[in-house]
């Protein structure tokens, strides 16, 4: 129901969407054929934050986040995503958003993710999620939806949003195979960039709506709740009070570290014998 009404809100947005300029269009173009960055954006980047579940897989032995998406993150934002233009919900996460650099508004964003891939999917790749409440079809693939990869996206969003999925290519591929364009991070966070970029530049939506793609950015619901407990460790310069103090000076390269060091430990535990 709520893909059917984004669909909606898309359509009623088309006329919004001819009228955007061309330099807007030119930063939506987050990425090329290939998934790769484009090269309109050169930013530096910082080490990112870790979440709270970035953190606890770390500890379970679990695979964590892998710090390369923050840099693709970061290096993917538009302009117009660390402009004035965003919403000013953006404060409830980040109360000094719209005073930090514009490097640091991209380390805010790749934790956001973070965050958001955290509580859709796990942080797993390669997620593929049929919900048997939804009995809409997917118009590319002609199947029940799906919802797969790190921000749980479809193969309509292909079509809705320019993602770089192929479900030619994609169709004969196992469900959970990395090799599948939806599931391959640098594409599926593109994507997710650009529903983001329509929701709250091009249609002035709040980051927290009910009409949000995800339900995890949808106020009320369980899913946002989960959102919510991710983003309590957002950078430093957010100045966000009452960040978890076990968590202030973790980031995805340090947790990342950490839990390969402790599967190294296993592995040769493990080969060791008795």
């Amino acid at each position: 129901m709520q893909r059917a009404l984004n669909i909606i809100v898309m359509l009623a947005s088309v006329s919004v969407l001819h009228a955007a300029s061309a330099s807007a269009q030119s930063v939506k173009a987050v990425v090329d054929r290939d998934g790769q960055p484009a090269s309109i954006h050169e930013a530096r980047t910082k080490p990112v934050p870790a979440t709270p579940i970035d953190a606890k897989k770390a500890e379970l032995g679990g695979k964590t986040w892998n710090p390369q998406w923050d840099h693709f993150i970061e290096q993917s934002i538009p302009g117009d995503m660390l402009s004035s233009d965003v919403p000013h919900d953006v404060r409830r996460f980040c109360p000094n958003f719209f005073r930090m650099s514009e490097t640091e508004k991209r380390i805010f964003w790749a934790y956001f993710f973070q965050a958001l891939a955290g509580a859709e999917a796990g942080l797993n790749p390669t997620t593929n999620v049929r919900h048997p409440q939804m009995a809409e079809i997917d118009k590319v693939t002609g199947e029940p939806v799906h919802s797969e990869g790190l921000l749980q996206l479809t193969y309509e969003d292909e079509k809705l949003y320019g993602c770089d999925f192929d479900w030619k290519h994609d169709r004969n591929l196992p469900s959970h195979d990395p090799a599948k364009t939806i599931l391959q991070p640098d594409r599926n966070l593109a994507c997710g960039i650009r529903i983001l970029d329509n929701q709250i530049i091009t249609l002035h939506e709040p980051i927290v709506t009910r009409r949000s793609y995800w339900a995890t950015l949808q106020p009320g619901t369980v899913a946002y709740r989960v959102f919510a407990k991710e983003m309590t460790n957002p950078p430093a310069a957010c100045e966000k009070p009452a960040r978890p103090a076990h968590l202030k000076n973790a980031t995805t390269a340090s947790v990342h570290a950490k839990a390969e060091h402790a599967q190294e430990a296993q592995t040769e535990e493990a080969n060791a014998g008795p």
